[in-house]
């Protein structure tokens, strides 16, 4: 009979295979709610999900298995796409995946690692919701790490190549015929890489095909909360200035709402009057009408080459790269129009 899989619980249960992976290893703390763990439960026992415990634990002491420890991944919708990523090299592989959530707190990380040491898992992923250096617990021998979204001293990391799409954003716009651009979401704030090690490339990327074309942004909105307000009163402010840029980058999709709404409020028609192109390739941006041009964060293909350099560090390989920059695909919809 073949083996029942996590990926199956959840799908009978209705909820994420990170939440049946929280559950079912002990892990839910209090961000799963004892009904929705009482059903996962159940939902397990009945189909007959027993744990993945492989030869190699008889072999070798070691479990067949590999673990995802993120600050806050997991219970976001944002980067799931990562999970599912590190989920299918781990069933391609013949591997179990533990997961949990440290919260950003270094020492609770600490405390989670030593915990599946117990369990002999010797492979271990770490997983950043925003982009940004972070410190992680040496190694001990015998151990192996990377880091996904993220970068730490001594360990491999896997991370979205912002510069190349940043200038891919600008590049777009100019292709189109737009000369007149205008940009929502710089930071100085993002020039801290304890911060962001993300934000400054993706606008170094813009800059630079700029000053390429012999072009200038002809307004600049600064602002660190990436959320709606910004983009709408950044998106005033640009209207109401002597240059009326023809299009917008702004720094993500969430902004990108907030750029629509004050438009739509002046009478604009976008994208005919106003062209707005941005990054992430959240779900909104597909709801969005209409539907957003963006630049889409490789969450999936992040989990999978970060697993997939685990395993192979597991196995002995040794030349791994320091830093891999994963491609940021165009997702092209349409808010961009052709001059």
């Amino acid at each position: 009979m073949k083996k029942v899989t996590q990926a199956q619980v959840a799908r009978e249960a209705g909820v994420s295979v990170s939440s049946v992976s929280l559950v079912l290893n002990g892990r839910t703390g209090t961000r799963i709610p004892d009904t929705t763990a009482e059903k996962i439960r159940h939902v397990a026992d009945r189909l007959g999900y027993t744990p993945d415990r492989t030869a190699r634990t008889l072999r070798t002491g070691q479990a067949d298995a590999l673990a995802f420890l993120s600050d806050n991944v997991i219970t976001t919708r944002f980067a799931t796409g990562m999970i599912h990523g590190i989920l299918e090299v781990a069933e391609e592989r013949g591997m179990a995946l533990f997961m949990s959530e440290y919260g950003g707190s270094t020492p609770k990380l600490a405390e989670e690692i030593d915990s599946f040491r117990g369990n002999r898992v010797r492979a271990f992923l770490y997983g950043v919701m925003t982009a940004r250096e972070v410190d992680v617990p040496p190694l001990r021998p015998g151990d192996v790490g990377v880091v996904i979204n993220a970068r730490a001293a001594g360990f491999p990391c896997i991370l979205p190549a912002e510069q190349d799409a940043g200038a891919l954003a600008a590049r777009y716009l100019i292709a189109h015929g737009h000369t007149k651009i205008a940009t929502i979401g710089r930071s100085n704030w993002a020039d801290n890489p304890r911060n962001t090690v993300s934000i400054a490339q993706r606008f170094h990327g813009m800059d630079t095909v700029m000053a390429e074309a012999g072009l200038q942004f002809v307004a600049d909105i600064h602002g660190r909360n990436w959320e709606e307000p910004l983009g709408y009163e950044g998106t005033l402010e640009i209207l109401s200035s002597a240059t009326r840029p023809t299009a917008i980058i702004t720094g993500n999709d969430r902004i990108a709402t907030g750029v629509y709404n004050a438009a739509k409020e002046r009478g604009l028609r976008l994208p005919d009057d106003l062209s707005v192109i941005s990054f992430d390739n959240e779900d909104l941006a597909s709801y969005t009408r209409p539907g957003i041009t963006t630049i889409a964060l490789p969450y999936k293909e992040m989990g999978r080459v970060g697993a997939t350099l685990l395993l192979d560090m597991l196995g002995g390989k040794t030349d791994i790269p320091p830093q891999t920059l994963l491609p940021m695909p165009l997702v092209e919809r349409d808010s961009v129009a052709t001059l």
